[in-house]
């Protein structure tokens, strides 16, 4: 009487699996090298960078007008 287990428990794995695997693994630890590039080249951006400033005649600048006038 042979017992049913889960699928597969007992065979082999194949090449196309151990494939797989490789794949999946080489793709994860590209995955994690870009974020941890991403994260340290990121500069730390102050809010006043996001800022844009209008001047007397409309138009948009990203810096401050003189406002000794």
């Amino acid at each position: 009487m042979q017992l049913r287990g889960k699928k597969g428990a007992n065979m082999p794995e194949t090449w196309n699996k151990r494939e797989r695997e490789r794949n999946k693994r080489a793709k994860k630890k590209q995955k994690m090298e870009k974020k941890q590039e991403r994260k340290d080249s990121k500069t730390q951006h102050d809010w006043t960078d996001m800022l844009a400033y209008v001047d007397e005649n409309g138009n948009l600048s990203s810096k401050p007008t003189d406002q000794s006038h």
